[in-house]
């Protein structure tokens, strides 16, 4: 298996990905913005259908239109009340122009149509330095931020009382997020990003006790996803995300199940 290239290259994208996922997932949980990663994915999918009509790369599109509507949604939602609707209204606003520019542009789409689902013999090296760059922007913001970022994730009243400027961790949060979501759609699609960004980190939420236990058990989980996903898509060559959302979904039921027992 490994001697094929684009199996080395799915395998070593994936393993960054499932580690920024499982990371960035704990603060999605814990800010209860679920519902904001699945819109962030097809977002992205709108941007890599713009990046296509201008002759740029995907991905160029992709980071373009998640990161200029994270922005607009970390403005618009700075009270908590406002944020769905502030979501509904910057995600119909791009996905109306990721539709248009599909529509009219006369370049080959196929790769913007494999964002949706995920193209794993598609990666090659370039994508996969695209991705240890992007990840690695993560971590970076992550590990400077960790603090302010979990207090304003998990207690953002008392982040305010301590003088932290929770509107500003949260727009740079929602930022790292359009990153993640950009570079994990490349393996998983965008329809299933939420997988990887979510059900990881809401099975550590039950099972776990502290924050650093919840990133262990949700990057241990998306790995286990991404690795053995991976694998059963090759030796039975079916889509690997329907294994890798499989696989997320027996671990987290699996994991009420032990809370229940215990």
């Amino acid at each position: 298996m490994f001697s094929f290239e684009f199996m080395q290259n799915a395998y070593i994208a994936g393993t960054f990905i499932a580690i920024i996922c499982g990371i960035m997932g704990v603060y999605v949980v814990g800010r209860n913005m679920s519902f904001l990663s699945h819109m962030l994915s097809e977002i992205g999918f709108s941007g890599a259908a713009f990046g296509i009509f201008m002759g740029w790369q995907a991905l160029t599109g992709m980071l373009l239109f998640t990161i200029v509507s994270s922005i607009l949604i970390g403005k618009m939602s700075v009270q908590a009340s406002r944020r769905e609707s502030a979501i509904s209204a910057v995600s119909s606003l791009f996905l109306g122009l990721g539709i248009l520019f599909l529509s009219i542009s006369n370049k080959n789409v196929s790769y913007a149509t494999n964002i949706l689902f995920g193209s794993v013999i598609g990666i090659g090296r370039d994508e996969v330095n695209q991705v240890l760059l992007l990840t690695i922007v993560s971590l970076v913001f992550i590990l400077f931020m960790y603090r302010p970022l979990k207090f304003d994730s998990f207690d953002h009243i008392g982040a305010s009382v301590k003088g932290i400027h929770t509107n500003f961790v949260s727009i740079l949060f929602l930022v790292v997020l359009a990153l993640s979501v950009s570079t994990a759609a490349q393996i998983v699609g965008s329809l299933l990003i939420f997988v990887l960004l979510t059900l990881p980190a809401a099975a550590a939420k039950i099972v776990a006790r502290t924050v650093s236990g919840m990133m262990l058990f949700s990057i241990g989980a998306a790995l286990i996803g991404v690795w053995l996903g991976l694998y059963l898509g090759y030796i039975t060559n079916w889509p690997v995300s329907f294994f890798i959302a499989s696989i997320e979904c027996i671990i987290y039921f699996g994991s009420m199940l032990f809370r229940q027992e215990n």
